[in-house]
């Protein structure tokens, strides 16, 4: 039975905690800390966790037995707090983003190195049927060499929501669209495809002069093999779309799932594959759904990578792989210039403090909504997008 601790008592804590009570027989919760203990108290209470214990300090973990922590605290906070928590011997889930800079995710990587324990960066959307099934299609080799990958991270989100003191600052949210609502697009771009070799992105704010960060990016990748890809994370857009679609040499897939195959008539002109539309179609919905999906499916992952010794889907690499697009883009964006990846550590965008010192800024914080202290911290404790 692993012994399991929760770090921050936001919304976001909430997916974490109902994932572990899905496995009574593999896990049980023991502590819940947040930097407000009626906060965690109010967690302990609203789950009926009859064997936890709440407390305000992280580090009044550090020496009780425990075996996983899942850190669902701020970006800036991650680092820290993973890294004392591998060192003292414990397993640790973080939620993504995995840090404020590659800086810090590198710092968290080297402790789940020295330390032996495993660190997993949240990346939910993994661990959806459709998603699995998707990149189980495109390992297939049915629809032949990707050669045109198009992500479109689409939402929307009216002025007010950046007038919450913390929010749209680049300092205590990190970021804006490419950050905060495509990280999880990106990762699984990433996953599908491969890392790029360079990205060109451009950024605007295009409909909140009461924020720092952008609203809207637009990237170009080039991939080793010769592929384009292009990303769109945006706030701004109506309807708030969001697809994947790969094209291959043979046929184009989509998530939502969508299938389409094309060959050619004696002119060069296109002319529909329907049978190997009906092949891709049938080989898709013969694949299984997960058993646990999202915030549960990754928890199970973890938890069996413990009880038997083997790799997690998406461990810190992976989450610092996500971390180095994003911090490509607000270079690249920033600069007016290709980026190669991956950066460097001597890059200027590599530390938390050179992000913040050569970001593009677009406005000064503004139209912010007073909110007494009490309530500012919760706001900035819960990860919401």
């Amino acid at each position: 039975m692993l012994k399991v601790a929760v770090i921050g008592a936001g919304i976001i804590s909430c997916a974490h905690v109902e994932g572990y009570l899905r496995f009574p027989d593999r896990c049980k919760i023991v502590a819940v800390c947040d930097i407000f203990e009626q906060e965690a108290k109010r967690l302990i209470a609203q789950y009926k966790l009859k064997d936890a214990i709440s407390c305000v300090d992280y580090k009044a973990l550090i020496d009780m037995d425990i075996d996983l922590v899942s850190i669902c605290t701020p970006t800036y906070t991650h680092a820290a707090i993973a890294a004392e928590m591998l060192r003292s011997g414990k397993h640790v889930l973080v939620e993504e983003p995995m840090a404020a800079s590659l800086e810090e995710c590198d710092a968290m990587i080297t402790a789940a190195e020295e330390s032996g324990k495993i660190l997993s960066v949240v990346a939910q959307h993994r661990f959806r049927t459709p998603i699995m099934r998707l990149k189980s299609v495109l390992n297939s080799g049915m629809i032949g060499k990707v050669v045109h990958a198009q992500v479109d991270s689409l939402w929307w989100r009216g002025y007010c929501y950046y007038e919450l003191w913390w929010r749209g600052a680049w300092e205590k949210e990190g970021g804006g669209s490419t950050l905060t609502h495509s990280s999880h697009h990106i990762d699984l771009l990433l996953w599908m495809m491969g890392k790029p070799l360079d990205v060109q992105a451009v950024m605007a704010n295009t409909a909140h002069d009461n924020a720092e960060v952008e609203d809207l990016s637009i990237t170009i990748l080039r991939f080793p093999n010769g592929s384009l890809g292009q990303l769109t994370s945006s706030l701004v857009h109506h309807g708030e779309a969001q697809r994947m679609i790969f094209q291959g040499t043979e046929a184009c897939i989509a998530e939502p799932w969508q299938v389409s195959a094309t060959i050619s008539k004696p002119n060069g002109l296109p002319e529909r594959h329907p049978e190997l539309e009906q092949r891709l179609n049938a080989y898709y919905e013969s694949l299984p759904s997960l058993p646990y999906e999202l915030h549960t499916g990754q928890i199970d992952d973890v938890l069996r990578a413990i009880e038997q010794g083997t790799r997690v889907l998406v461990d810190g690499e992976s989450g610092k792989a996500t971390m180095q697009l994003i911090t490509a883009v607000y270079k690249s964006a920033s600069l007016g210039t290709r980026v190669t990846l991956p950066l460097s550590a001597d890059d200027p965008f590599y530390t938390r403090k050179g992000l913040l010192s050569n970001v593009l800024q677009f406005h000064r914080k503004q139209h912010t909504q007073p909110v007494p202290e009490r309530s500012m911290k919760a706001k900035e404790r819960s990860k919401t997008s």
